[in-house]
Formats: structure tokens, C-alpha cells, sequence
């Protein structure tokens, strides 16, 4: 009996617990102010007085006085180290596409602060998605194609652009209170580029408040590597907001990702997360570690004013999805306004196995039609029972977004932390 006391007493201490944390973004105060901007498209940037263009060899520094303007593919080689100042202004140009490629061995020094961010933006007056390239990182970390090398192609130039190695603690630099607007460029007869690319990018590397909004393909794009991701904003993007592949291994962290129903490609579909271990299988190299992705207070809603009809117009789709031999480990999120939230590959078999490595708990499931799928598959009884048992302290919920978040349509600074009343809602219906 007192064995059965103790036991009543731990889990009601855990349940307790659980109920107080926090989920989704977290923080006392709203760590959006200052340094992020939700209406790029109406600010007046200014002109640029400098240009950036070729290879930088040497290590070179940007100054907040002037404007730099991006033009081509713009190549930080030769171990060169390219140091941004806090407030700088890049603006990729649009006629020539621009884009920056940090190669492999090179460093970009990118530390803004919280009141000065460094901004990457596009020069055209009217700014939309996909006007410029972006930012590639290439690193030395460890990938799972054979030879543990890739390369990041697209329009570039082959020999600049290879990534991979056995380096886990690789350090490419600093990415800290950084915007990227509007990149993501279409390359013709080929695929779209992110608007932040990290390949092969290995665990030094700082990579903290880093918001990306209207790209015109994948916001963030992990491709290997071994990576901390904390405090990273993806906004009204075309496609996916995080996208991981090639077995990078991923620690991410209180980050956000907000879709619009019509900013969103619907011909293949984009997602909040897209975690993947591969792009073909016939490149994977199997006894190589495969992706995992450990997320943890993440937020990921749609901000429709009107979701359930957004739903049956077919225009939204899964916040996640998590394709087979990928594993995806999610504590104390928030996913708002999908269909469904989360979307297995029909690959997977569901199974003890498969089930270990697709983790939900502590999760806060609200206003999606329908939780757990298999792909192709309309009946979900044995997912809904496995992630529904009261071990995993997953909660489930109907409210509107502007009743589940703090202020999401305030323009100039919304704040989407879960509203105190929502953090310890301990209801586990569907």
C-alpha cells in the first residue's frame, strides 16, 4: 500500500508538473520585440552604395554606414572570414539574382543585436517572394550520402559549392539577430532556393534570432550537419518553413513558423516541418546516422482569420511531416490550425519501433481536423490511441487562434505565446 502511495504521489508531482510548463515559445517577456519585422514590404530600405560581387578571398569586413548591394553569386572562399556589422544592410539584387555562398572552410560573422539586426532584403520597389537568392552556409559536418560529401547545385558553381566531412563540432561562423526577406529565388529548369541553407553545418556554429519571411522556397533548409537552432522565425513563406534532411541531427528551440493559406504553394504542398532522411535513397548511406530532430517549444499555427473555411477550400495542409527513417522528437509544442496536424509517411509501418522514434508529448493540438495520419490513410484509431494515452500528457483543443495566443494580429508586434490561461489547460479530449 505504501509502495502505491508513493507511486499516486510521483505521478501526481509529474502531472503537476507537466500542467505548469510552458509550451510553445516561451519567455517572460515577447522575444519578437525589437529585432523582427512583419510588414517588410513597407519599409524603405534606402540605396545601396556599395556593391558585393565574385569571390571574397580575404578576410573582409561590412560596415553599417554603407548599403551593400548583392549582386550574382557572391563566394566567401580561401578559409576567408566575412564579418558583418550590427545594422548592416544587404539587399540582394533582383536583375542578377543575388546570393550569397559561404564555402566550405569560410566563415560568416553575422552578430547583430537585438536593437541593430543585420537585414537581408530584395531592391525592388515593389518586394515579393523569391526576388533574390539567399544565404547558403556550407560546412564539413557529417552527412549521410556515400562519401559523406555533397554538393548544393542549383545555378552555382560546382567546385565552390561541396559540403560534408567528419568535423561535428564545425564551426561556420555566427548567424545571431538576423533578418533574410524575400529571398528564394526560382533557378529555371531546377528547383527553388532557401532562403537559409545549412549544409553540412557543424555544432559551433551559432545560429540564434534569425527570422525569415516571404521566401519563395523552403525558409530554413538543413541538409546534414550537426546544428543548435534557437529563436528562429519563419513567416508567411511559399514553401516549407523547416525543412531537414541528408541526417542532420538537430537540437531546435523556441522557435515559430507562421503559414498563410495563400501564400502557400499548393501544387506540392508546404509544411510547418518536413523531416526527412533523404532526398533519394539510392545516395543514402545507411550505416550513417539517419536525421533526428529534437524540437522542443516549438510554435506552429496558421494565421487565417477564418481556418475551418480555409480547411474545406483544400487550402491548408499538415503542420508536419516526418517521412520514413526519419526520427522526430517533439516536447511541449504548439501546432494551430491544420489538416491534419501531423502527417506520417505510408512508408512507415506503425509499429513499437517506428512509434520510439516519432515522439509527440506535452503537446498543445488545436483547431486541426484531425491529429496523427498516415498518409493515404483515413483511419487513424491506432495512432489517436498510442499519442492519446495519458503518458504523453498531450492536450487537445478547439479554441480560435485569437483566443489560444496572446495578440497574433497586432501588425507591428504580435506576440504568439500561448495565453497563461492555454499553457495549463490539462484536458486530454479530442
Amino acid at each position: 500500500m505504501k509502495k502505491i502511495t508513493q507511486m499516486i504521489c510521483v505521478l501526481l508531482t509529474v502531472t503537476t508538473m507537466s500542467a505548469q510548463q510552458e509550451k510553445g515559445i516561451m519567455g517572460y517577456n515577447n522575444w519578437l520585440n525589437n529585432w523582427t519585422e512583419f510588414k517588410p514590404n513597407k519599409i524603405e530600405y534606402g540605396e545601396a552604395n556599395q556593391i558585393l560581387a565574385g569571390n571574397i578571398s580575404v578576410n573582409t569586413k561590412l560596415l553599417k554606414r554603407n548599403i551593400y548591394v548583392l549582386q550574382g553569386n557572391v563566394y566567401v572562399t580561401n578559409n576567408a572570414v566575412l564579418t558583418i556589422e550590427p545594422g548592416t544592410l544587404i539587399i540582394g539584387d533582383f536583375e542578377t539574382k543575388g546570393t550569397l555562398v559561404v564555402t566550405k572552410g569560410a566563415q560568416l560573422i553575422a552578430d547583430g543585436l537585438e536593437t541593430d539586426p543585420i537585414v537581408f532584403t530584395s531592391n525592388r520597389s515593389q518586394k515579393k517572394a523569391g526576388d533574390w537568392g539567399g544565404v547558403v552556409i556550407l560546412g564539413d559536418a557529417p552527412i549521410n550520402k556515400f562519401g559523406n560529401m555533397g554538393s548544393y547545385n542549383l545555378d552555382l558553381d560546382p567546385s565552390l559549392t561541396t559540403y560534408g566531412g567528419d568535423n561535428v563540432a564545425g564551426n561556420s561562423g555566427i548567424l545571431r539577430f538576423v533578418r533574410i526577406e524575400f529571398a528564394g529565388k526560382k533557378v529555371k529548369g531546377s528547383d527553388t532556393f532557401n532562403a537559409l541553407t545549412l549544409a553540412g553545418v557543424g555544432n559551433k556554429t551559432i545560429l540564434e534570432n534569425i527570422m525569415v519571411s516571404y521566401a519563395g522556397g523552403d525558409s530554413f533548409g538543413f541538409l546534414g550537419g550537426d546544428v543548435n537552432a534557437t529563436k528562429f522565425v519563419s513567416y508567411k513563406s511559399i514553401n516549407d518553413d523547416y525543412k531537414f534532411s541528408q541526417g542532420v541531427q538537430c537540437r531546435f528551440y523556441n522557435s515559430l513558423a507562421v503559414r498563410s493559406s495563400y501564400f502557400s504553394s499548393t501544387k506540392d504542398g508546404s509544411r510547418c516541418m518536413e523531416v526527412k532522411s533523404y532526398e533519394k535513397k539510392s545516395e543514402t548511406d545507411f550505416t550513417k546516422k539517419q536525421t533526428l530532430v529534437v524540437a522542443t517549444n516549438i510554435t506552429m499555427l496558421n494565421d487565417s482569420e477564418n481556418i475551418n473555411a480555409d480547411i474545406q477550400a483544400g487550402l491548408v495542409k499538415e503542420a508536419v511531416y516526418v517521412a520514413e527513417n526519419a526520427s522526430l522528437e517533439m516536447k511541449r509544442s504548439v501546432i494551430s490550425g491544420f489538416n491534419p496536424a501531423v502527417l506520417l509517411d505510408s512508408k512507415t509501418e506503425i509499429n513499437d519501433a517506428n512509434l520510439k522514434k516519432i515522439k509527440f508529448e506535452e503537446m498543445y493540438f488545436n483547431l486541426c481536423k484531425g491529429n496523427i495520419f498516415t498518409e493515404y490513410n483515413s483511419n487513424n484509431e491506432d495512432l489517436e490511441s498510442w499519442y492519446g494515452n495519458s503518458v504523453f500528457f498531450n492536450v487537445y483543443s478547439q479554441s480560435s487562434n485569437r483566443e489560444t495566443f496572446i495578440d497574433i494580429f497586432n501588425a507591428k508586434k504580435p506576440d504568439f505565446r500561448l495565453q497563461l490561461g492555454k499553457i495549463t489547460a490539462s484536458s486530454g479530449n479530442r
